[in-house]
């Protein structure tokens, strides 16, 4: 069975920072492209960050770069995301999310990725 675990969501205040983990069961894992995405309550699911197969190549949302970071480690199946100077604008579910398509470094589109954790929620307060 395959799963994606998020962890590390919680209450912080304005300026703090939170690193979320994903753990992956997934066995194709080294080959998928991992990506972050967060949800707030009636908006739409929008894309974090992105990280290409082999580690390098990453891309953040506008509204994130130079704040927060994206890295995975494929011998321990797991994608991060480390967030610095959290604000009230970074509230919402984050998910980890995983692309099986092949052929480009990463995506960022949802709807190119197939297999999604159960989400952890992350409030930040002013």
């Amino acid at each position: 069975q395959e799963q994606l675990v998020e962890s590390g969501g919680g209450l912080v205040e304005t300026g703090d920072s939170l690193r979320l983990s994903c753990q992956a069961s997934t066995q194709s894992f080294k080959y998928d492209v991992m990506a972050w995405f967060r949800q707030a309550p009636e908006k739409k699911r929008e894309l974090v960050a992105t990280i290409s197969y082999n580690t390098i190549n990453t891309y953040e949302a506008d509204s994130v770069r130079g704040r927060f970071t994206i890295s995975r480690d494929n011998n321990k199946k797991t994608v991060s995301l480390q967030m610095n100077r959290l604000g009230p604008e970074d509230t919402g579910v984050y998910y980890c999310a995983a692309s099986s398509r092949r052929g480009s470094l990463f995506y960022t589109d949802s709807d190119d990725y197939d297999r999604w954790g159960q989400g952890t929620q992350v409030t930040v307060s002013s």
